[in-house]
């Protein structure tokens, strides 16, 4: 399973980071995601990871203030977000598959292996 947690509420121009550590399998073998889902929006990728943690994948919303990465040791993905807008507001939720690229990932997230459940991210303007 995966276990989503970080989130909270901070002001415009502030920093979270998101934890998601996945517990009965290695993260090694799985590319990574996340996704939020905005109140009256549809789910949508913000930024995925390869597999191996070479290949990383951003929507163009978030390029240049998240960054992705996968701690190996403690099978455990991030989401750093800074310079967070009220517009990032939203449950965020992470996810792993093990047949997806981190590309085809981020646009497709239907029947993934594993999710987990969301945080709340709120920025307040």
């Amino acid at each position: 399973q995966l276990q989503a947690s970080g989130g909270g509420l901070v002001q415009s121009g502030g920093s979270l980071r998101l934890s998601c550590e996945a517990s009965g399998f290695s993260l090694q073998y799985y590319t990574t995601g996340w996704f939020r889902q905005a109140p009256g929006k549809e789910r949508e990728g913000v930024s995925c990871l390869s597999a191996s943690g070479a290949t990383t994948h951003y929507d163009d919303s978030v390029k240049g203030r998240f960054t992705i990465s996968k701690n190996f040791n403690n099978n455990t993905i991030y989401l750093q977000m800074n310079s967070l807008k009220p517009e990032d507001t939203a449950v965020y939720f992470c996810a792993a598959d093990s047949r997806r690229t981190s590309s085809v990932l981020c646009r497709d997230s239907n029947g993934v292996h594993y999710w987990g459940k969301g945080t709340l991210v709120t920025v307040s303007s």
